[in-house]
């Protein structure tokens, strides 16, 4: 008989080990109550919140006033229920009782020693009590007495369903990690004053006991010297002895060090964790985004890069490791993450695989815009990567490192002053368009499917009637490859245009912003 339960005890954990369906939904729920990356959790937390402040809503209604009986029963039924099956689901979440059965069954069968289940109950349970004893499941698990309102004394509990909070809410989790982080302090602090109020409790027992009708027992000293030490002093119990009003100016001055102490012990900490709270937000902003562009460095070419982007409305984060430089990117209004860019964790933290769209390599240093680039690169193979250098020796190795674009503003600034020279109106035009200066610029376009240009030729839209000139087009070298174009400058009449071709441009923003406006009206119109 034990053998054949063994059996099934067994089987059934290998069945559900090899369950899809079991695995997808445990992970389901795990995701909904203990990861705050799900997209899902959030809604969830909210929830409870709800839930939480209805019930204690009701509850300390029901303090003086008699509350309708669907609110009793909301309470009473439904809220306990929503609060026994979230903490049965946590617990089941915490570990997996099949691992443990398959893992003592496997190391039985190897070793060739008999099955225990006795062994496998106790390691089950010890996982189990670790969930159990923790803080958050003892406040879950009180948090459901207050429904047996029967009993008075456990209305008290009550306010335990308000601490359930804390698991809802990041600000609170943070402020109470910041606390954790100064606990040996605290502790220290809380040591001292506890010990200075058992004797001031004591001394002002001793002059006053048999003296001052406020203070009849122990008790009301305690009570006395953890009101004067803590500077509340409701005036209730004064001293009547001069030795009693002594022992008070002791305390009085005691209370005041140690407020100013537990002051600069808060206010130290939170100034040591407000860099990491700054870039926990941030990358729970960002987590959000897709088609992110990374801005690696923020000196005046990542500033003059951040500008555009922002007002080209483009999802984009500045990583520098400057303080200054990153004050100044918050200053501008810019999403920043005070962070070296060189190291691979830094890329991988901001799921550069998934999330971000392109490299821009623009620090100060060649070296370390050749660092990013390895960095980048050698995580994903697909993200576009921009590099700035000022030595052509650099650029060279910069495209070997895996740039797909190389910037060089001094050989920039250099052509463009010899444009100055031999050609001054041609500068002018040149600077108008690089500035946008009078609105003129060149943009770039895709013919998307179905649109009027999807099949035409060049010479089928005049692009001078529209105020437009058009300087190029990229065709495609494979239909499926969107990153690989050949270049058609000047493109004649009869060069054939299909979807995905992308048409380079030069006019007025307003010319430009008329254009792709009737492409895409085009696209609808065919939808439709």
């Amino acid at each position: 008989m034990k053998n054949f339960i063994v059996r099934q005890i067994v089987s059934f954990a290998y069945l559900l080990e090899g369950s899809p369906r079991y695995q997808r939904v445990k992970r389901f729920f795990n995701d909904l109550l203990n990861n705050d990356d799900y997209p899902y959790k959030k809604y969830f937390d909210l929830f409870m919140i709800f839930v939480i402040l209805s019930s204690v809503t009701i509850l300390v209604i029901d303090v003086h006033e008699h509350v309708a009986y669907w609110l009793d029963f909301y309470d009473l039924y439904i809220v306990t229920s929503i609060f026994i099956i979230e903490y049965l689901l946590r617990m089941w979440v915490h570990s997996d009782i099949h691992k443990v059965i398959i893992s003592n069954y496997e190391e039985s069968e190897f070793f060739e020693k008999p099955f225990s289940l006795k062994k496998v109950f106790r390691q089950v349970m010890q996982e189990k009590w670790a969930y159990i004893s923790s803080p958050a499941a003892i406040i879950d698990l009180i948090a459901i007495l207050p429904s047996y309102r029967e009993i008075r004394v456990l209305r008290v509990f009550v306010l335990f369903r308000a601490f359930k909070m804390l698991r809802y809410s990041r600000s609170l989790l943070q402020f109470f990690d910041i606390l954790r982080s100064k606990k040996v302090e605290l502790y220290t602090l809380l040591t001292l004053l506890s010990f200075f109020a058992m004797i001031a409790s004591i001394m002002i027992y001793v002059f006053e006991g048999n003296k001052n009708a406020g203070i009849s027992n122990l008790f009301d000293a305690v009570y006395w010297a953890v009101v004067t030490i803590t500077t509340v002093g409701y005036g209730d119990i004064t001293p009547v002895t001069t030795e009693g009003r002594a022992v008070a100016m002791l305390v009085i001055l005691t209370g005041i060090g140690a407020i100013s102490f537990l002051t600069s012990i808060i206010v130290s900490a939170f100034s040591e964790k407000l860099p990491e709270i700054k870039e926990t937000r941030v990358m729970n902003q960002i987590a959000k985004r897709k088609d992110l562009n990374l801005i690696c460095g923020y000196g005046k070419i990542g500033q003059l890069v951040a500008r555009k982007l922002k007002e080209n409305r483009r999802n984009f984060l500045v990583l520098e490791s400057d303080p200054e430089k990153v004050q100044k990117a918050e200053l501008d209004g810019c999403a920043v993450l005070m962070a070296d860019a060189t190291k691979s964790e830094t890329l991988l933290k901001l799921k550069l695989g998934e999330n971000v769209r392109s490299v821009i390599c623009v620090t100060h240093d060649d070296i370390i815009n050749v660092f990013i680039t390895i960095n980048a690169r050698s995580l994903c193979d697909d993200v576009e990567i921009i590099a700035r250098c000022s030595d052509s020796s650099v650029a060279r190795k910069l495209r070997l490192a895996g740039a797909n674009h190389i910037i060089m503003p001094e050989e920039i600034a250099g052509m463009l002053g010899s444009v100055y020279i031999g050609q001054p109106v041609a500068f002018e035009a040149l600077q108008a368009i690089i500035t946008q200066k009078r609105t003129a610029r060149i943009d770039e376009v895709e013919i998307k499917l179905g649109s009027f240009l999807d099949g035409a030729k060049v010479g089928d839209f005049d692009f001078a009637a529209n105020k437009l000139i058009l300087l190029a087009v990229l065709k495609r070298f494979d239909s499926t490859d969107k990153k690989s174009h050949y270049v058609i400058f000047s493109p004649p009449d009869d060069t054939e245009l299909k979807a995905g071709d992308i048409l380079v441009i030069m006019g007025y923003s307003v010319s430009i912003a008329d254009f792709k406006g009737r492409l895409e009206q085009s696209v609808r119109y065919k939808k439709q």
